[in-house]
């Protein structure tokens, strides 16, 4: 029988596991890192990095930037794209470590609060370079593959 994330926090009140996707690098690296999600007992706040379910059932971790009387407003750490309107009730966990080589990062390391500060409060520096780096990675592969493709 399947888990769900929903499931694994009720039972155990804390869910470690390995990440898909690139949403949130350069913290987590997809299928290198775990991550250590603690069910939620108080509200989240302005930089708690939130595992939540949308409402097409996707379960997301991303970060809030704002907390609004209307929901969070959330974005990946490596995304330049907000979400908003995320509920309360959609959240289910938050993030309280991060393992990577087998060493735990945890969320109250001053590193780690360094990084998060710097990563969110430069958010109107980092979004349009993170576009324009992912719009030079299309650019640069439909060249690259065009090029593979010619020499068939």
């Amino acid at each position: 029988m399947n888990s769900t994330f929903e499931l694994e926090l009720e039972k155990n009140g804390q869910l470690v596991y390995c990440n898909k996707g690139v949403s949130m690098r350069p913290l987590i690296r997809q299928g290198k890192d775990l991550m250590v999600i603690k069910k939620v007992t108080e509200p989240p706040k302005k930089y708690d990095a939130v595992l939540y379910k949308r409402q097409n059932g996707q379960y997301v971790l991303h970060r809030i930037l704002k907390v609004k009387k209307e929901g969070f407003v959330l974005c990946g750490d490596n995304m330049y794209t907000l979400e908003y309107g995320v509920k309360p009730a959609q959240v289910l966990g938050v993030l309280t470590a991060v393992i990577r080589g087998g060493k735990e990062i945890s969320v109250t390391n001053k590193f780690y609060k360094f990084y998060v500060h710097l990563w969110c409060d430069f958010f109107i520096i980092r979004a349009p370079i993170i576009f324009l780096r992912n719009l030079l990675v299309a650019v640069l592969r439909k060249l690259f593959y065009a090029k593979k493709r010619e020499q068939f």
